[in-house]
């Protein structure tokens, strides 16, 4: 199968090569038309001349190659992995337990004490004061103002108009009608009569009083406190040391915003106040009376019949119309204004100022003081005692167990695979000969000649 599968392959290679040249020799070197080079596609001579010198056809054999679809049947090995179980031996050793006899010595610890004698150093502090004078410099702030004139834009808005054109579609609806047949039901009725109770409700009339609430309203003036406002607030600024300029340098304070609460406003509203009232309410109670009458009733039965009617409907069509609008735009222009603020800036000037003042410094000295202590200490006997203890050894014996042991084996299957093929086809097709010794029938150059002989339809 892998020879037949090579050598189909090797003779699709021999064809393509040996179809290419045809193919390239004619369309002038390219794979297709559009490649075609402009210069091999001009004309080389005049049409009239070339017509007159082809004076007949001859047939010319070609082998195509078409391209055959066929099923074929492989077979493929799938790999499958089988779970084997084998039985295995293996030692387990099992902890047991032997008392063993021991001795051990315990201490015995016991706490005594000794009398030490030490001296200590006792400080003794008292608080003095003495009197220093010293120069303070007070500042003195001085709030000023001073112009600045700033420039602010002013916008102007115009409103202008622009002709538009738009496109209206207006419908135009017209009334048709067409001839519908229906069916209708006549009816026909029969009276008779039954014998009905129905009941009757006469009217009694009673009064009793009914004690009523009555709202009336009364103007109240009350105060609403004013909305909370923020405003922005500047912290006093101060004067900084600049060494580059050797001067107090005035640096202003940070802004920040505060609640303010705005002013109260009266508002008078209307409060309602109920009182009870008593009025005579005519009540009217209804009293039911059993009576009994005849009632006439109808017994319909519906016989249908057929009208034909004319029943109206409406088409609509579309017509453009094109209408004018004046539609309004705005511009804007911005309008340069000077103006003036003026701008608060504070002014430091510093006052020197003596002052004394009492400074606290504590003294201390010391005195010798004797003391006692007890100084505990432990003193250690040893007791010998026997003890028992468990001591833990193996036992060996043989455990069997169960594991699983991975195979892999291939199994085969049949696999239709499509494959394709090129096969050779002959056709014919006719080619002018400019040569006088081709044969105007469709022999062409199959004929014996001398000039065919010679090559001269090549």
């Amino acid at each position: 199968m892998k020879h037949t599968m090579w050598g189909s392959a090797l003779a699709t290679l021999l064809v393509v090569a040996g179809w290419a040249p045809n193919v390239e020799a004619g369309l002038c070197g390219a794979h297709r038309y559009n490649c075609c080079p402009t210069p091999a596609c001009a004309p080389c001579g005049d049409y009239s001349h070339a017509k007159s010198c082809c004076t007949g056809y001859r047939t010319v054999k070609e082998v195509v190659y078409d391209r055959q679809e066929y099923c074929e049947n492989i077979t493929v090995y799938d790999r499958c992995c089988e779970k084997i179980p084998v039985t295995c031996h293996r030692t387990v050793y099992d902890t047991c337990y032997k008392d063993v006899c021991y001795t051990v010595c315990k201490p015995c610890y016991k706490t005594c004490y000794r009398t030490c004698c030490y001296q200590v150093r006792m400080p003794h502090y008292q608080t003095c004061y003495r009197t220093v004078n010293c120069t303070i410099r007070k500042p003195c702030y001085k709030t000023c103002y001073r112009n600045v004139c700033y420039t602010t834009c002013k916008p102007c808005y115009k409103t202008c108009y622009r002709d538009c054109c738009y496109t209206v579609r207006k419908p135009c609806y017209k009334t048709c009608y067409r001839t519908v047949c229906c069916t209708k039901y006549r009816t026909e009725s029969k009276t008779c009569y039954r014998d009905c109770c129905y009941t009757v409700c006469k009217p009694v009339t009673t009064t009793h009083c009914v004690d009523c609430v009555v709202n009336e309203y009364k103007t109240v003036t009350k105060t609403v406190p004013g909305p909370v406002v923020y405003k922005c607030v500047q912290k006093p600024g101060k004067y900084v040391w600049d060494a580059s300029s050797c001067c107090c340098v005035y640096k202003p304070g940070r802004c920040h915003r505060v609640k303010c609460q705005g002013c109260p406003r009266t508002v008078c509203c209307k409060v309602c106040c109920p009182k009870v009232v008593q009025k005579q309410v005519t009540c009217t109670r209804m009293v039911p009376e059993v009576c009994h009458k005849k009632v006439p009733y109808t017994v319909c039965c519906r016989i249908p019949y057929t009208v034909s009617k004319q029943v109206p409907y409406t088409t609509c069509s579309w017509t453009c119309e094109t209408k004018h609008r004046r539609v309004p735009y705005t511009t804007c222009t911005m309008v340069r204004q000077c103006c003036t603020k003026k701008v608060p800036y504070t002014v430091c000037n510093w006052t020197c100022q003596c002052i004394t003042k009492k400074i606290p410094y504590r003294t201390c000295h010391y005195t010798c003081e004797t003391r006692t202590k007890q100084i505990p200490y432990t003193t250690c006997s040893y007791v010998k005692e026997c003890r028992t203890r468990k001591v833990p050894y193996c036992v060996p014996r043989q455990e069997c167990y169960t594991r699983y042991v991975t195979k892999t084996k291939c199994v085969p299957r049949c696999v239709t695979v499509k494959k394709t093929r090129c096969v050779p086809r002959v056709v014919c097709r006719k080619v002018p000969c400019c040569n006088p010794c081709c044969d105007p029938c469709d022999n062409g150059c199959d004929t014996a000649c001398e000039g065919c002989a010679d090559g001269g339809c090549n």
